[in-house]
């Protein structure tokens, strides 16, 4: 499987592409949500493999491989793992200091001004259109769901949409405002999420769920005429960026976009900060947003997403304390695996140089101990190698454990790829439930 995966140009084909090409290689056959069991003892058998496989010199650098995964300790320096770390509160202020130094968030002094463009009813639902200007970039735009006829302050989610290879979309990925839906997001919604709006799903359940694009997604993408100086590729010269809702033009974009994501990451570093800290400014400020409603209760706050969501739910769990529960899904291993094994299936949204010497990836989720946290995982997930993701809920175990919060963490393995079905998000839904309702 590993030698396939290394043939694929990252730039050829999009996160997407790679995954359901993954889940064929990993079986002989597609495997579509809801039909993992059939195929589970051949996945272990394959990830038996795999786990041979790295547990050798082979990496996807090659013999540096083990030299790189050596530089730095394990536990790295400020993991709560580490033998001198006696009390959580000394640790915690040291640890996220040395995350948000690294992050390099970017210092803007911003409050939201917010923009009802509409309201209406659907599925059971009040539904409101929202926007509110950054200080960069297009607007954000967001869609915002609650009960119906809501009179008493509820518990709030803030709804982070996936990767998927697709950035034209964002908030759209994972709400449903009508009974047509774009052709690309209703094929989106079947391959991650089972067919469900999962976001729609949760706020029937008794919360509002906020749903905002962030950084590079959906309204706050880059418009391919704003940009000068690279190389456009595809895209046809007589397109508009804002009237390509045809399927064929999408994906076009969504490659060109692809290819573009190293510009962007490349340009941040030279700006002195990093893409997870600007989506961690995006996501605080769009949990503004959400704790201001009059209808929400600022105290039951809570976040969950898919992949690209899972990767913004941990910093965003890890580092903004209002997150009282957080539930991560599809986006949890360790540094070493994403070094010697996977780097190439994830974006540049996902690494900060130099945080891997003072925690390891799991652990910047852990920052948020002993508040409660999940993890799930699915065994066969190509993005990353079963032993790692194991290794990733091991080390925070351990962090819950030594805190004395070990029944405020768990970690959930499913059979299948990559993905957040139905019985994923009854386990997520019923855990915001015991947190935030109950």
């Amino acid at each position: 499987m590993s030698e396939y995966f290394n043939k694929i140009p990252p730039q050829d084909s999009s996160r997407r592409k790679f995954i359901k090409n993954a889940s064929s290689i990993i079986t002989g056959f597609p495997i579509a949500v809801g039909s993992e069991p059939f195929f589970s003892n051949l996945l272990m058998d394959n990830m038996e493999q795999e786990k041979k496989l790295h547990s050798s010199q082979n990496s996807i650098i090659g013999q540096y491989g083990p030299w790189a995964a050596s530089l730095k300790q394990d536990p790295p320096t400020l993991s709560f793992r580490q033998t001198k770390w006696k009390k959580r509160k000394k640790w915690h202020k040291k640890a996220r200091k040395k995350v948000m130094e690294h992050l390099g968030k970017p210092a803007i002094d911003f409050s939201p001004t917010v923009t009802v463009e509409r309201k209406y009813q659907y599925d059971g639902l009040d539904i409101e259109e929202l926007s509110w200007a950054l200080p960069y970039g297009r607007p954000t735009k967001a869609i915002l769901l609650k009960p119906q006829g809501l009179t008493n302050p509820l518990p709030a989610i803030l709804g982070l949409h996936d990767h998927g290879g697709n950035k034209y979309f964002g908030r759209r990925k994972i709400t449903r405002t009508s009974d047509s839906s774009h052709p690309l997001m209703e094929q989106h919604q079947l391959d991650y999420y089972e067919g469900s709006a999962w976001a729609n799903e949760l706020a029937k359940r008794g919360y509002v769920v906020l749903v905002p694009d962030n950084f590079t997604f959906g309204s706050r993408r880059v418009h391919y005429q704003d940009v000068a100086g690279f190389e456009k590729g595809i895209l046809k010269a007589d397109h508009k960026d804002d009237e390509i809702e045809g399927n064929e033009n999408i994906e076009e974009y969504n490659e060109w976009a692809g290819n573009h994501e190293h510009v962007m990451a490349k340009s941040l570093f030279c700006g002195g900060t990093t893409w997870p800290g600007v989506f961690l400014s995006e996501d605080q400020w769009a949990l503004d947003v959400l704790s201001a409603r009059k209808e929400v209760d600022s105290n039951r706050l809570g976040c969950a997403g898919l992949s690209g969501g899972g990767l913004r739910t941990a910093y965003l769990g890890g580092l903004d304390a209002r997150i009282k529960c957080a539930v991560c899904v599809g986006f949890m291993s360790t540094w070493d695996d994403f070094l010697l094994n996977k780097a190439y299936t994830h974006t540049w949204m996902t690494y900060v140089p130099i945080l891997p010497n003072y925690l390891d990836f799991p652990e910047i989720y852990g920052l948020r101990v002993p508040l409660p946290t999940m993890v799930q995982s699915c065994n066969a997930d190509p993005l990353y190698t079963l032993p790692e993701m194991k290794r990733a809920d091991k080390i925070l175990q351990e962090v819950f454990q030594k805190a004395g919060a070990k029944e405020r963490y768990k970690g959930k393995f499913y059979d299948g790829g990559h993905k957040f079905d139905l019985a994923m998000q009854k386990d997520a839904f019923d855990w915001f439930d015991q947190w935030l309702i109950q």
